[in-house]
């Protein structure tokens, strides 16, 4: 007898090799039709994997994550085989699933077409109707690149010979298309209904620069037609928050061609870069970290020692001086080593909290550029603690809170925490890594929150949180995160003099809260669709007179408003009023302070908040007590 152990721990037995979609029907008729796949002692397989040994057995439906990635790599071929259909000519490379969906690559004569797309997908959904089987064979190698090089799939036919000489590959068929995959996929076409092609860009072959020029078509897929429509509108939502497009409406930023991947900030981008900095250097002094300032430019010897040389060389800007050779930093870690190795140390010093606003330089390629999200000169609020074994947990539960506190003032409260763990290739004894990710889980816990555990996903040298934000349209920014760090102190012979007079090498914990300053400013703006919160906003209010009669007494309110710390602006234009309020609502100032005769002659300003929001008139001193306490409050 056969026996298989379903998710409940109940076990049914089959009398021969049974398949899952077999194993699906004895459970129940609504299961075997929502089923997509299985898992078979863990693995993602086709409902028509056959089980000839006891395993055990999850049964995939479209609710679960695989079932979703399964609809999403089906898609993908779905959009191969439409391609083919209307454009024969063309080749089929690569399709995977990507975050929300996924992509294929094509070799065309010529560029798709807005008009192309739509028939692609029309198409698609003509032959996702015919609910065509989709059916799995396996070839050797060699036969395969035959077979593909027969089509005229020559791109195909260089992945296949790429594969080791010898080996077997599978290959899925759904009507008249053949595409070479490891699958799993969905049994029939019938069960991609809810899926949207988004958009064409340019790819190399392979990713590499060198090669020809493809084409990839983006898409997304989805289990329901309601999960399909809230992602279709958050893009909406998402493209009215793009950075991009209200750094340029708000004066923020702008990036050039003479310096691709580094920001221009301009006076008013600048004013929240340092509210976020000066922020953020409040934070340090409050709790216990020492700010430094290390240099920009290194020696590379200290990166191979460091290791970064061999495993960051490709994205590291370097330059030669007297015959030696240097690399601009892409982190601040090794320079915080070489601060705290001037002078003796104690372990009554520790822990040891440096903190720096430090600037970095990696050599992204020029297609993942994106905005100031993604760049190649960014600041990170990089944090360092030395400290013993035993204050790991201290120090961690410490962190947690503070990063809390900080999100919270800079309006996030969803958090989602994760726990990365120790990969198979590392350094160090088992018993050091089970104190280090002791630590970071129970850090958590301490802190009343709910976390994920990311097996194997940690640094070669120690585990990490990872600190990921949700933002007001349920974007996921993973932002903050703390590393434990047993390795690097030790290659540049940090020490400290512990407590019964022997050498050690303090534990390096590695921390950012923010991240990125320009990345974090990014995601800000988008959070608030850059009607950014009256304390970080560079124009907290604006004074706007009716007529010139005013002009000297609304300079007499800016003035009162500055003294206090206010950002604030006349807007003595010969302008009408309603001009005036109207272009500052787009520039989405906090308040607008409008003053006449009757405001003049009692003290008092008209006050509308953002959103046009009339708070009526009220005395200055009573308008600058509730700024002030939305600055106070952060709010």
């Amino acid at each position: 007898m056969l026996n298989i152990t379903l998710p409940d721990g109940s076990q049914r037995a089959f009398p021969a090799p049974v398949t899952v979609a077999e194993v699906a029907a004895s459970i129940g008729a609504g299961l075997a039709k929502a089923a997509l796949g299985g898992k078979v002692d863990g693995q993602p397989v086709d409902l028509s994997r056959r089980i000839d040994t006891d395993a055990r057995l999850a049964i995939v439906t479209d609710r679960d994550a695989d079932g979703l990635e399964m609809i999403r790599h089906s898609t993908a071929h779905l959009l191969a085989y439409a391609v083919k259909q209307l454009f024969p000519e063309a080749q089929v490379t690569i399709g995977p699933v990507i975050e929300h969906g996924f992509y294929y690559d094509f070799a065309y004569k010529r560029p798709f077409t807005p008009e192309d797309l739509a028939a692609i997908e029309a198409r698609m959904t003509e032959l996702a109707r015919k609910d065509e089987k989709v059916e799995r064979r396996v070839l050797p190698r060699d036969e395969a690149v035959a077979y593909f090089k027969g089509l005229g799939e020559h791109y195909k036919a260089e992945i296949i010979a790429s594969i080791p000489e010898g080996q077997d590959v599978s290959l899925y068929r759904e009507g008249g298309f053949e595409d070479l995959c490891r699958g799993p996929h969905v049994p029939s076409t019938g069960k991609l209904k809810h899926f949207k092609l988004m958009k064409v860009a340019g790819a190399y072959w392979r990713g590499d620069h060198r090669n020809e020029m493809l084409q990839r078509i983006y898409g997304t897929a989805w289990a329901t037609k309601d999960d399909l429509q809230k992602y279709l509108l958050m893009l909406e939502e998402a493209e009215k928050r793009d950075h991009r497009k209200l750094g340029r409406e708000l004066d923020f930023f702008h990036i050039d061609d003479h310096a691709p991947g580094v920001v221009f900030w301009h006076p008013k981008g600048w004013t929240v870069w340092q509210g976020v900095e000066q922020y953020m250097r409040q934070v340090y002094r409050d709790n216990g970290y020492q700010e430094v300032k290390g240099p920009q430019i290194l020696d590379k010897a200290l990166w191979e020692k460091t290791g970064h040389w061999d495993k960051y060389r490709d994205n590291m800007f370097t330059t030669e001086s007297e015959k030696r050779d240097y690399a601009l930093k892409p982190m601040n870690c090794p320079g915080h080593i070489l601060i705290f190795k001037q002078g003796i140390k104690s372990y009554r010093d520790l822990p040891l909290r440096y903190g720096e606003f430090g600037q970095c330089h990696r050599n992204e390629p020029t297609g993942g550029l994106h905005g100031i999200m993604r760049v190649r000169g960014f600041t990170q609020d990089d944090g360092h603690i030395f400290c013993t074994e035993d204050m790991i947990l201290d120090e961690c539960v410490a962190y947690t809170a503070l990063l809390q506190k900080v999100y919270a003032d800079f309006g996030f409260t969803d958090i989602l925490y994760k726990v990365a763990t120790r990969p198979a290739a590392r350094i160090g004894s088992d018993e050091v890594w089970d104190k280090a990710e002791h630590a970071l889980m129970e850090s958590l816990r301490r802190s009343g929150v709910e976390f994920v555990i990311a097996e194997g996903d940690g640094a070669f040298y120690g585990p990490k949180v990872e600190y990921t934000l949700k933002d007001a349209i349920g974007r996921q920014w993973q932002c903050g995160t703390i590393q434990v760090d047993f390795s690097m102190a030790e290659r540049l012979d940090a020490e400290y003099v512990s407590d019964d007079g022997s050498r050690r090498h303090p534990v390096m914990l590695h921390r950012a809260i923010v991240g990125s300053l320009e990345r974090f400013i990014g995601i800000l703006i988008e959070q608030h669709a850059g009607a950014l919160p009256a304390w970080l906003a560079p124009e907290q209010a604006v004074v706007c007179p009716i007529t010139d009669q005013q002009h000297e007494y609304a300079r007499e309110v800016a003035k009162t408003l500055q003294k206090q710390g206010v950002r604030v602006s006349v807007d003595a234009r010969n302008e009408k009023i309603n001009y005036k309020i109207r272009e500052h609502s787009m520039q989405k100032v906090p308040y607008i302070l409008v003053v006449g005769d009757k405001e003049k002659a009692s003290g008092a300003v008209a006050v509308r908040a953002r959103g046009s929001i009339d708070l009526g008139v009220m005395p200055l001193e009573d308008f600058s007590a509730k700024l002030l306490g939305d600055i106070a409050r952060k709010a």
